[in-house]
């Protein structure tokens, strides 16, 4: 609308507290005679715990509690989203064996940190070391050390998939084993709770999470307390790209400790803990994708296995979910085969990481695409104009059963060749390959779709209006950094027409947000911001029925006036303030305010192009990203900074795990990427400046045409910066490198390609044929009614 404030520029509201040091973390929260806490973790992958001797800590100075599992009295801790496999418990504390090194074992309570920890060092464990698995791969070998003995094998659960062989009638058929590593999340805060105990609520947890309530759920189902009972309040919080969900094991121990010893707890991740501790990605991919003799795909053939870790995290089900359920991305493939198993490893369970589960697809699609375009001898980008989802088949219906609402992929393909100037950059690449240079081009294409708001349920919001013209805003979702409290102001003000300065954003207190979904999905603007749009239309309609009475006019006639009083329209002399319209509301008994929950009709599904540039030194492997440019379709942009900022840190992202990190486990299942000076997250001197724009096509699935953006660079920049890497050196022999591209692994690949052409394939362990049968998806002609 003319004079909208939605789609401008405007500066986060968030930032000001947290610039001059006076907004609280969970760390920094100040709370009068907190006791601290500190756990003791195992130093062994895999190992019996045959005796503990804890006296002689709990006689230390300053120890006030000690705990095992068996002191703190509850049960296993309900896993955050899902089991994977029932007969998997993790309960908060070892019991008679430790599973991954850093499992906790010995809860410690102590006046001071520094004393909780020395209490740790005396606690004397007695282990029996058993053999150790970390790869996936033989994790599901026959004799492999078994993590559950009561499951037979390290297989948590997992699907195979029958019916015709989708490569029938192909010509051409590229295939490739394929490793998406393993990858430590690293938040700038780890995880922090503090707990205090009291009358009414019973509970007051102050915690580093994305999701309160659901956290509130767990801790009422563990604890087997009221909803009302329990007080989760999340104050600001640094950082969480998916690692911050639900009920953690840790916490449940420290929640049980407070309440047993009727004291207030606090405990905060260490950097260590946190880099052992919270993973994400980690699959290994077998793809099969067969192509007629014009190029376009006859069908793939596809084979994951997600990595559990212990306990069956449920990360590892994330390639029988999203995974596969996006496998198709953005290209016509008539005919898909995917079989699934989630195994279970030595190694910490994995949960989510930006975009869990979406860029693992992406990254082995888009390989897969590379692959076939150099056996086909078909420019990539050429190949995947022939491939693409047309705009016309819209809803669209995958092999898989997913509904694609909307999407143009096309525009941000051609878009993104149109603004790094590809024909160009292709006669470079040329001229160096031609002069032999040491230092070579690469250029990689990734075209991607993936999905937001695709969990169950809705979401809440709440706008009031104050006396004194102020406005609260309350939203169900819990931001980490986005910039919730920046959209969803400039919603409000939008349709009350008053200033930003004006509006108190409310989010993650349980006690003042009555229920919510929390953030994870990219749900918040499309499911939250919708939610508070539809609260703020039910408070205009609220104040122009007041000030219609008021007026003694029709209140059709009455209107939101451009400076944001409420009066009847060309009459400016005839109109109230907000302030004076929630004074008069109070008067009679009532408040101006209003309450949503709003329900998508379906999932949304943003979509993208990346095209990375890189020069690879041929002599010593090294890679240096030279461009980066990104076209990413959310929507309808609510917010262009917002929205840049997402994308510049999903690039960083996608970037950094292409190119540098990766968890890394030896034999025994030590770690052994325990700091930041051996885990290699990159700064910004390695990366290049990020071009990033945007395409519009807005979703019919809520009121403001918004899809997620949090998480869409992730999913696209990973494949582009692989796929250019290869790309710089596949005139020398080389068919794939796996990620991270190290300059060791590129040197490798070098090496071994003078030695002759190195097939990236090699078949997969025989484990699906003996998994429970997926029947197959029918998909009717007509989509729309599937």
């Amino acid at each position: 609308m003319p004079g909208s404030i939605l789609g401008n520029v405007v500066r986060r509201v968030e930032d000001p507290e947290l610039l001059v040091g006076v907004g609280h973390y969970v760390g920094d929260l100040p709370l009068a005679g907190a006791l601290h806490c500190a756990f003791l973790r195992s130093p062994y992958a895999h190992a019996r715990v045959s005796a503990v001797e804890v006296e002689a800590a709990r006689a230390m100075p300053g120890v006030v509690g000690l705990f095992r599992e068996a002191d703190l009295g509850i049960g296993a801790v309900p896993p955050p989203f899902r089991s994977l496999n029932e007969q998997v418990e993790r309960r908060a504390l070892a019991t008679d064996k430790v599973r991954f090194v850093g499992e906790a074992v010995v809860l410690v309570v102590a006046e001071s940190l520094a004393q909780a920890l020395d209490a740790c060092e005396a606690v004397v464990v007695e282990y029996e070391p058993l053999e150790a698995v970390t790869d996936l791969d033989s994790a599901l070998l026959p004799g492999a050390p078994v993590q559950f003995e009561a499951l037979g094998s390290n297989a948590a659960a997992g699907l195979q998939e029958v019916g015709e062989d989708p490569l029938v009638g192909a010509a051409v058929v590229v295939r490739a084993r394929l490793e998406n590593q393993r990858v430590a999340v690293a938040p700038m805060e780890g995880n922090a709770i503090a707990v205090v105990p009291g009358e009414h609520p019973a509970l007051t947890i102050h915690v580093a999470t994305q999701m309160p309530h659901r956290l509130r759920d767990g801790v009422k189902r563990l604890f087997d307390l009221p909803p009302e009972e329990i007080r989760v309040i999340t104050p600001n919080v640094g950082g969480a790209f998916g690692g911050k969900v639900g009920l953690l094991s840790d916490y449940a121990a420290v929640i049980a400790a407070a309440r047993r010893l009727g004291r207030t707890l606090r405990w905060s991740e260490s950097r260590t803990e946190n880099l052992v501790g919270m993973h994400g990605r980690s699959q290994v991919q077998y793809g099969e994708m067969g192509f007629d003799a014009d190029g376009k795909i006859v069908g793939l053939r596809a084979a994951f296995i997600g990595d559990a870790g212990a306990y069956a995290g449920f990360g590892g089900g994330l390639a029988e979910g999203s995974t596969r359920s996006m496998v198709q991305g953005v290209y016509e493939i008539p005919k898909i085969h995917v079989d699934v198993v989630a195994a279970m490893t030595n190694t910490s369970p994995v949960g989510a990481f930006r975009g869990a589960g979406r860029p693992e697809a992406a990254a082995f699609l888009e390989r897969l695409m590379d692959l076939g375009a150099s056996e086909l001898g078909i420019d990539p980008a050429e190949l995947r104009r022939r491939n693409l989802i047309a705009k016309e088949a819209f809803p669209y219906r995958t092999r898989t059963g997913v509904l694609y609402d909307v999407g143009d992929f096309a525009l941000p393909l051609e878009r993104a060749l149109e603004v790094a100037g590809y024909v160009q950059l292709r006669a470079e690449q040329a001229r160096r390959r031609e002069a032999g240079e040491r230092l070579q081009l690469g250029i990689g294409l990734s075209v991607y779709v993936e999905v937001t708001a695709g969990g169950p349920g809705g979401e809440f919001g709440a706008v009031e209006v104050h006396p004194d013209g102020a406005v609260t805003i309350r939203a169900g979702t819990a931001a980490s950094g986005q910039g919730h409290a920046t959209a969803f102001s400039m919603i409000v003000a939008d349709r009350l027409g008053v200033a930003m300065e004006k509006i108190r954003y409310v989010q993650a207190d349980t006690a003042e947000v009555p229920r919510g979904g929390g953030t994870g999905g990219s749900r918040s603007l499309q499911l939250g911001g919708a939610a508070v749009q539809q609260a703020a239309d039910s408070v205009v309609d609220l104040g122009r029925e007041l000030a219609a009475e008021l007026l003694e006019a029709d209140a059709a006639d009455v209107v939101v006036t451009d400076d944001g009083t409420v009066g009847v329209a060309g009459i400016p002399a005839r109109a109230l303030g907000w302030g004076a319209l929630a004074a008069e509301a109070e008067q009679r008994g009532r408040r101006l305010e209003a309450s949503a929950d709003f329900s998508a009709p379906g999932a949304t599904f943003p979509f993208g192009a990346h095209l990375s540039v890189v020069e690879v030194d041929t002599e010593t492997g090294f890679v240096r990203a030279l461009r980066h440019v990104a076209v990413d379709d959310a929507g309808r942009i609510v917010s262009p900074l917002l929205v840049t900022g997402q994308q510049h840190g999903g690039i960083a992202q996608g970037v950094s795990q292409a190119l540098y990190e990766m968890v890394v486990y030896d034999g025994e299942g030590n770690p052994e990427t325990t700091s930041f000076a051996t885990y290699c997250l990159p700064s910004a001197a390695e990366f290049c400046s990020f071009e990033a724009s945007n395409t519009e096509t807005p979703t019919p699935y809520n009121p403001l045409g918004a899809k997620g953006i949090g998480e869409s660079a992730t999913v696209g920049a990973t494949p582009a910066v692989q796929n250019a890497v290869i790309d710089a050196v596949a005139h020398l022999g080389v068919r794939h490198i796996d990620l991270p591209m190290t300059p060791e692994r590129v040197w490798r690949a070098l090496a071994a390609a003078r030695e002759g052409a190195v097939d990236p394939w090699r078949e997969p362990p025989d484990v699906f044929s003996s998994l429970p049968v997926r029947a197959p998806v029918v998909v009717a002609e007509d989509t729309e009614t599937v």
